[in-house]
């Protein structure tokens, strides 16, 4: 296959000479606009390449600088294109740096890795490159970029002259708190300091630089300085970086000890077995012989090959591994359904980062192979997103690697990536570092019973599969979990506590196997009775729905026991499209949803976009705090471009049958309600649609405290119990280390709950729920006892919810729900007795 570079990605149009920006963001502006002229980018993409520059350096080395957008900003990409800024007298990049070629990339795939490639050549023949930031032909400067030039071999990683080692002892190995502190003692006495772990640098001033290291427990680094006070730098630094070894452990003492102590709402081993706690990630219980996935780092030959024949390589492992992607995604859905396919596809779009690929191709020029920049290139940006504290984005991580290591076996089919092709004959429980979603897609579940990950979150895509396919799994097992499981071992896996219990008694066993007998029983019960209204013993209906974000979901949900459909989730049809659909696009996803409910309650929420919902095609302004910030109705309200064509789309849907509501999320205000209804409205009249019912979302404490306000203008409330526990008690739900204080059973949320619920009667309005704990047994019950009386939930939750509410009085749940309001803790309110 060819690599000449296609002809609309660098033309003449595309070069400017003889420019003078003043600074590097006037430099990237200029180069942006050059882009923008010639309609490959819209204009807020200058604004993302000078986000890029606050987290990543761009300038290449001698004299030249690639700024490119935020991988997350591909939206604002119109089509691919370089443009090139010739800057003869230079423009400062960073403090040593200067750059007189600025090469603007905009790239949706992997396009531009040609160019990239040919940019080699001027970084390797200095002669001609000084010739070129000066030249006044701008074909020279294109010719340049049609024709690699040698290979430069890679530096190689020096430490200063002043040094010491230190293996890292932190429990958690190097993450942001204590690197953070390392920082602060580096800036306070300015001398340069480099951290070193094998072949990778960082600067101890960059807490990212350092966190991208990626250190574990066990790693052996190497710290040194130069200059002026060089000494002391470095023994000051040392004594912060073991000072802060005591603190560590007994942090991750006290989280286990913490994790141990928890009440454990499920199956108790009668004897005394070893326990590891990590998260549950998929329920049920598993009894079986442990398999070990030893998970050896690979060992990647650094092998350099001609820079054309390298991009040649990269290209054509990244078009083979989309299309076998594709294969994977349509193999997916046969077995497991069309929803656990969407991971693979999303997987494909990684392949399109150019932020990726630049770093792989910026390896290339430092002079490594293909295979070894490739895998580089995936670990970096892997450890950056593992290191973030955002689990969603951890998640990704274990994505990225996964893909990643599909395109390496194209690259080198001689690496042995690991498989599961050897597992042992009779069933087991897999035990891994972590597992990737094509593996556990692929999972026999005839010869495994269970997981248990060393790694690894709950909503991670391996955890996503792993429910799916009805296997116990627990992750996050830490330490303890590769320390002591050894392959042969008798051990129990409870998904539902996210507990490994190693070695157990015959005592053990039998009781185990007792229980998994009732919950296999007590499930194919509550699914026998799915199909019945979850009507308590003395009488009082609730209603039970689903929340879901498609057509394709609806059949499921209703297999499940749904009424109807609670929450569809709107925002994700912009989220999992590159563009933002159309007004006819909405249109007929929304009869789609109608015609598979067959006139059953469908409440379609608006838009909710924000806080951690970001979609780079509606150009949203950053935020420092975007869970403060313009999101919900406060966005809907401001780009009605936006909220227009989705109530056209709505009642025009409407209009041809069906049981409709509209729900606008976080509204905060009377004002914001009473707007939305008029444009609602003008909306209705304009297309000739019915009147809908209108609710919103309770999200926030100020909604809560005025739900009689809000409900003089409202139809109905759903609560959204994940953010309003987040507001409440002013925890972000994405932070790992206070993840299990945001809980939505902490007496401050349910009394919030209670209030709404008052609030909602004195105007005659019925209150639902659509938060995580309608679908917990315990959250239901207390929900309907504090007067929800619609609970809306993932369909797999809803037969056992249908269940629990059948078989107990309204009256007790009524009683259960006014002794959870006295409580003092949540803990208290999850120790309570169902009745």
């Amino acid at each position: 296959m060819s690599m000449t570079p296609p002809d609309h990605l660098l033309g003449r149009e595309f070069v400017r000479l003889n420019a003078t920006p003043a600074s590097k963001e006037e430099a990237i502006a200029q180069a942006c606009q050059l882009l923008v002229a010639a309609g490959c980018v819209a204009p807020a993409f200058g604004e993302s390449m000078l986000r890029r520059e606050a987290v990543a350096n761009t300038f290449l080395g001698h004299g030249v600088a690639i700024p490119h957008g935020l991988g997350e900003d591909k939206g604002l990409i119109q089509r691919d294109g370089i443009a090139v800024l010739q800057v003869p007298a230079g423009v400062e990049w960073n403090a040593g740096q200067r750059a007189h070629l600025v090469v603007a990339i905009a790239a949706q795939g992997d396009a531009h890795i040609t160019i990239l490639r040919r940019l080699t050549r001027l970084i390797q023949d200095d002669a001609r490159l000084q010739a070129l930031f000066s030249t006044a032909d701008a074909d020279a400067i294109l010719h340049a970029l049609a024709s690699d030039g040698p290979r430069q071999e890679a530096p190689a990683a020096k430490d200063f002259s002043q040094a010491f080692e230190w293996v890292v002892d932190y429990p958690a190995g190097l993450h942001a708190r204590p690197a953070s502190a390392w920082v602060d003692v580096v800036r306070a006495h300015g001398v340069p300091i480099r951290v070193r772990h094998g072949q990778e640098m960082a600067d101890a001033r960059n807490l990212v630089s350092l966190l991208q290291l990626g250190l574990r427990r066990g790693d052996t680094v190497t710290v040194s300085a130069e200059g002026e006070g060089a000494e002391a730098a470095l023994a000051a630094l040392r004594a912060k970086i073991t000072g802060l070894t005591a603190q560590e452990v007994a942090d991750a003492a006290a989280a286990a000890a913490k994790q141990a102590a928890a009440p454990v709402r499920g199956w108790t081993p009668p004897g005394n077995p070893l326990t590891i706690s990590g998260i549950a990630a998929s329920p049920g219980l598993a009894i079986g012989r442990l398999h070990v996935l030893r998970g050896d780092a690979l060992e990647i030959p650094d092998q350099p090959v001609a820079l054309a024949q390298g991009g040649q390589l990269l290209h054509e492992a990244l078009t083979n591994t989309r299309q076998q992607l594709v294969a994977l995604a349509d193999a997916t859905a046969r077995r497991l359904g069309a929803q656990d396919a969407q991971i693979f596809k999303a997987q494909a779009e990684l392949l399109n980062d150019s932020d990726l690929i630049t770093l792989s191709c910026q390896l290339m020029v430092e002079g490594h192979g293909p295979a070894f920049a490739w895998n580089e290139a995936v670990n970096r940006m892997a450890a950056r997103l593992g290191a973030l504290g955002n689990p969603v984005l951890a998640a990704r991580a274990a994505d990225l690697r996964d893909v990643g290591r599909r395109v390496l076996s194209w690259l080198d089919p001689s690496i042995a990536s690991g498989s599961l092709t050897e597992l042992p004959e009779a069933p087991c429980i897999l035990v891994a570092q972590d597992l990737s979603p094509s593996d556990t897609a692929g999972l026999d579940i005839n010869r495994v019973l269970g997981l248990a990950m060393i790694q690894g979150g709950p909503t991670a895509h391996s955890a996503i599969l792993a429910r799916t396919l009805g296997l116990p799994a627990i992750v996050a097992g830490g330490e303890a979990l590769a320390q002591e499981a050894l392959s042969g071992q008798l051990a129990i896996v409870d998904g539902q506590t996210g507990r490994l219990y190693l070695n157990p008694s015959p005592e053990d066993v039998a009781s185990a196997e007792n229980w998994a007998a009732g919950l296999r029983a007590t499930r194919e019960r509550e699914e026998a009775e799915r199909a019945r209204p979850a009507t308590t013993t003395d009488g009082v209906p609730i209603e039970v729905a689903a929340n879901v974000n498609r057509p394709d979901q609806v059949p499921m949900a209703l297999a499940e026991g749904a009424e109807g459909v609670g929450l569809m989730r709107t925002e994700f049809l912009f989220l999992e499209s590159g563009a933002t659909p159309s007004e006819d696009e909405q249109l007929a996803i929304y009869r789609g949803m109608i015609e598979a409910l067959e006139d059953r309650p469908l409440i379609i929420r608006a838009l909710d976009i924000g806080g951690d919902k970001q979609v780079a095609h509606l150009h949203l302004p950053r935020e420092e705090n975007p869970f403060l910030g313009v999101r919900g109705a406060r966005l809907l309200l401001r780009r009605q471009d936006l909220l227009l064509p989705q109530l056209r789309a709505i009642y025009r849907a409407a209009g041809q049958g069906g049981n409709v509501s509209i729900m606008f999320p976080m509204v905060t205000s009377v004002a914001e309600i009473i707007r939305l209804r008029e444009i609602c409205e003008e909306v209705r009249a304009a297309v000739n649609g019915p009147a809908l019912p209108i609710g919103i979302m309770i999200e926030v404490p100020a909604a809560a405290i005025q739900a009689d306000s809000l409900a003089a203008h409202c139809d109905f409330f759903s609560i959204g119990t994940n953010d309003l526990t987040q507001y409440t008690l002013a925890i972000d739900r994405q932070n790992p280390e206070l993840a299990a204080e945001a809980d939505s059973l902490h007496p401050a949320v349910l009394r919030l709950i209670a209030q709404t619920v008052q609030g909602a009667r004195a105007h005659g309005r019925w209150v639902g729920v659509c938060g995580g704990i309608a679908g917990d047994a315990l959250g239901a019950a207390l929900l309907a006892g504090l007067g929800v009386s619609e609970l809306s939930m993932t369909p797999r939750d809803i037969p056992a919810v249908k269940a629990k509410l059948r078989g107990v009085a309204f009256s007790a749940l009524k009683a259960l729900a006014e002794q959870a309001l006295e409580a003092a803790s949540a803990a208290e309110v999850r120790a309570l007795e169902l009745p």
